[in-house]
């Protein structure tokens, strides 16, 4: 790969290696992120995808062990296994650069650096990345299914449904509640298939207002409006060969649906300011949180885009019906946030064990992850008690939330009903009708008259 053609993400808590960094690449790549917190890698690596990360060894640690950078640069594994990282250090030990090196790195430099030698590696490491053969899919399939820590039946039967579906270029629907690893399954549906070479491209389109949303998505000209000073290629574009992964679909307004559609029937893209049609190639993959038959109504929701993105839906279980996966869970952020803050790994004694498994968990496996890493952080010990375990307060319990809206009125009795044999069947109407002994044209009556 040419220099000029590389987007570099840069990750050093000093401001004055940023600069630097900035001022030397930025005339001789395509494009330089530079970021100073690395609790920040992971959001970047799912806005955009990266030929090189460059990563300072150590962050915010009273002794510069390189610990800290260690346990980036497997993250970053992790989350972009394709991705090279060079690891910045101010430290000439080679013991340091070594296990660097045996950890993944593929390549070290020293602070303070040649500004021409720096260039020279990064040029030569985008070489030998872009002629190295891709891993195995037998590799990556088991790469990917690791990240999703699951062993109950409902999640089995997701990934039966990934293997099913991922090799095909059917366009997908993910559905459930915020924290359910809507994310990570799209994820998952991309390294399984065939396009798994080509890039993924997440958009939160649910945060792009309307002057953003066509020039994130289709690109624009140099021109096309205040502050275009270049061209620019859009999201589809990005993701051409590859998987686009639209996130919050059911956010976007009428007007936002009437355009995307547009370009899910064309299967090509105009930038902002251009008349050239531009023909994309990606797999779309889209994810919401809202229920199927909120999307139904279409005073919000355009039904023939429903019918465009949905081929196959995927409904995402709540933790609360992960029987098996909540203690599983909990162990892998324990071990996960022990080695982030160099702490002994704590063991869940009896009474913690039984908190988690009583508690319903509204935020889902994201609750569950704050909670673990408040624990460990808080935990004096190397036992996590009952007392140690503090949910979070941003949450509302479901059975709270019911038993406040208990009422013998007949209509609410109804509703209540009918929302819980939905939530019961993951969405699929067709079943909750049959539970309920109504046809489903009358269960989607019903749906429009309580406004579900």
């Amino acid at each position: 790969m040419a220099l000029k053609n590389a987007n570099i993400l840069v990750v050093d808590d000093e401001p004055d290696v940023l600069v630097a960094v900035s001022l030397l690449l930025k005339t001789k790549v395509r494009s330089v992120i530079t970021e100073k917190d690395p609790e920040n890698i992971r959001h970047l690596l799912s806005k955009e995808s990266f030929d090189l990360v460059l990563l300072d060894m150590n962050f915010r640690s009273p002794v510069h062990t390189g610990n800290e950078g260690i346990y980036w640069l497997n993250k970053i594994k992790e989350w972009a296994p394709g991705t090279p990282v060079m690891m910045i250090t101010a430290y000439g030990d080679i013991d340091l650069a070594v296990r660097a090196l045996k950890e993944g790195a593929a390549d070290f430099i020293i602070k303070p650096w040649h500004n021409d030698r720096l260039l020279e590696s990064i040029r030569e490491l985008l070489q030998e990345h872009h002629n190295k053969p891709v891993k195995s899919k037998t590799t990556a399939d088991r790469d990917v299914f690791e990240e999703i820590t699951a062993d109950s039946e409902v999640m089995q039967d997701i990934f039966f449904k990934i293997k099913k579906i991922a090799p095909t270029d059917a366009n997908i629907l993910i559905l459930g509640e915020n924290g359910t690893g809507k994310d990570l399954t799209a994820r998952a549906i991309h390294h399984q298939s065939l396009r798994n070479k080509g890039p993924f491209i997440k958009v939160d389109v649910g945060a792009l207002t309307e002057s953003l949303f066509e020039s994130e998505l289709f690109g624009h000209r140099k021109g096309a409006f205040t502050g275009a000073n270049e061209d620019r290629e859009g999201r589809f574009e990005a993701a051409s060969g590859g998987t686009l992964f639209l996130d919050e679909i059911g956010n976007i307004t009428l007007q936002q649906q009437a355009k995307l559609l547009s370009v899910l029937q064309n299967r090509q893209v105009t930038r902002l300011g251009s008349n050239t049609p531009i023909a994309i190639d990606i797999r779309l993959i889209c994810a919401t949180n809202l229920p199927l038959a909120t999307l139904a109504d279409e005073s919000k929701f355009r039904k023939d885009l429903i019918y465009r993105i949905n081929t196959v839906d995927i409904v995402m279980p709540p933790l609360r019906k992960r029987n098996g996966d909540i203690l599983l869970l909990a162990e892998k952020f324990l071990e996960s946030y022990s080695k982030k803050y160099f702490k002994v790994r704590p063991e869940l004694d009896t009474g913690a064990k039984t908190r988690l498994l009583n508690y319903t968990f509204p935020g889902n496996v994201r609750e569950l992850q704050y909670a673990m890493e408040r624990a460990v952080i808080m935990a004096d010990g190397e036992v996590i008690t009952a007392g140690d375990l503090i949910f979070s307060p941003l949450e509302k319990m479901p059975e709270a939330n019911e038993k406040a809206g208990t009422s013998h009125n007949l209509k609410s009795v109804e509703k209540h009903t009918i929302l819980k044999v939905i939530e019961k069947h993951n969405g699929n109407i067709s079943r909750a009708a049959k539970e309920l002994g109504l046809t489903r044209t009358a269960l989607y009556r019903r749906l429009n008259k309580y406004d579900i």
